[in-house]
């Protein structure tokens, strides 16, 4: 499956990287542009903004007619976004690259993540959508440390310029495999809004907003968290403990999800980042406080896939705009969690006692997963079973 589905993978690697990367190297941005953190720091909400806003209204309609089109424009914007940054002379044109760069990763999630459960078989397709996340995960992990220390040594105009390469690679083999891509067609009729007109996934978008404020929201603080707990010594290992956990956690999911379904593991994962909360705030030992952190990373990123699973698997022809809502509902949610870890900082809350209002994301979110666990998508008046049926027999096959 991997030899289908690595062009994707490698894509979404280069989006975990940019998606970080800028909060490693804002301070040096700063003194480059002549501009202040605050307003360098408005780029990662811009980014986000804008890959919230392009990925539910323009993914289906650029899917119309070829997938690999899609995915190539939305490579290509993203690619241009990020080398415009690169470049960037000032802030105006830092951020207004920001927004392009913003606008091809929105698409370009949506678009590769359903093109991956596209091109499997049915018994196949969570371990195909992890691999995209995976590929998140990785950049998230891996690649935003490697940039950060290239940022140091050589300038930020390098880290970006590694994003930029390795978007290029995945453009590069995206467009050798064009032929092999299965066409989407059958997403991009309607409103990408009809979607939510399901309880059960405007629920799960809910749910996935909140795990977003709960585990990459709360990321942000980990290294000041540790410290305040005088486990400041440990802040490296915490963040690669934190990184191989999400990792592993997205690059196992699949077997599992495909082998048992997502029933269960919609409700565990959720309750294990809750746990992982709730021993980081109430131990100081650095045992407990390097698990907590795998966990973390793996629940978090694990339950990426497995809401993806549980919201489309009734729903193939709808997966593209499901996704798109869904990934840009987790990404608001981290931009939400940072700001509020921010205001409560400043309000005089102790950097360790964040993990404890972090719990009320996680258990709220572990409440909505655990309703639709018990909600057979069968039975959901805004959309009966046949519309279900009608779907699926109009799905496109590899």
């Amino acid at each position: 499956m991997i030899r289908k589905v690595w062009p994707l993978t490698v894509a979404a690697v280069s989006l975990g990287i940019d998606a970080y990367v800028l909060a490693g190297v804002l301070p040096r941005i700063a003194d480059s542009l002549t501009s202040t953190v605050s307003m360098i720091g408005l780029g990662v909400t811009t980014f986000t903004a804008a890959y919230a806003v392009a990925g539910p209204l323009l993914s289906g309609r650029l899917t119309r007619g070829s997938t690999a089109r899609a995915l190539l424009i939305a490579l290509g914007l993203f690619n241009f976004g990020n080398l415009v940054t690169t470049v960037a002379p000032g802030i105006e044109v830092f951020l207004a690259s920001r927004v392009v760069a913003g606008v091809g990763a929105g698409i370009l999630t949506a678009v590769a993540t359903a093109t991956a459960a596209a091109m499997v078989a049915d018994h196949e397709r969570g371990r195909a959508m992890s691999l995209v996340t995976f590929g998140l995960s990785t950049g998230t992990v891996a690649g935003v440390p490697v940039g950060m220390i290239i940022g140091r040594n050589a300038g930020w105009r390098w880290t970006m310029a590694l994003v930029v390469l390795i978007g290029v690679v995945s453009m590069a083999a995206l467009a050798f495999r064009a032929k092999t891509l299965p066409r989407l067609d059958a997403v991009a009729g309607g409103s990408a809004f009809t979607v939510l007109r399901s309880s059960r996934t405007s629920i799960g978008i809910v749910a996935a907003f909140l795990l977003g404020v709960a585990s990459l929201g709360l990321y942000t603080y980990l290294l000041p968290m540790a410290e305040d707990r005088g486990l400041g010594s440990l802040g490296f290992a915490l963040v690669w403990a934190w990184g191989i956990g999400g990792v592993t956690g997205s690059a196992l999911i699949g077997k599992p999800l495909d082998r048992y379904g997502p029933k269960t593991l919609l409700v565990a994962l959720p309750a294990l980042l809750a746990l992982s909360f709730a021993a980081a705030w109430l131990s100081s030992s650095p045992i407990v406080w390097l698990i907590s952190a795998a966990v973390w990373g793996a629940a978090g990123w694990a339950s990426v896939p497995t809401l993806q699973q549980t919201l489309t698997a009734q729903r193939p022809a709808r997966a593209m705009p499901i996704i798109a809502f869904q990934m840009a509902a987790m990404y608001l949610g981290s931009a939400v969690g940072a700001a509020l870890g921010g205001a409560l900082l400043t309000a005089g809350t102790g950097p360790a006692d964040l993990a404890a209002w972090a719990l009320a994301p996680a258990v709220l979110a572990v409440a909505l997963t655990s309703w639709i666990a018990t909600r057979s998508p069968a039975r959901q008046a805004s959309e009966p079973a046949q519309t279900a049926a009608r779907e699926s027999a109009t799905w496109p096959r590899s």
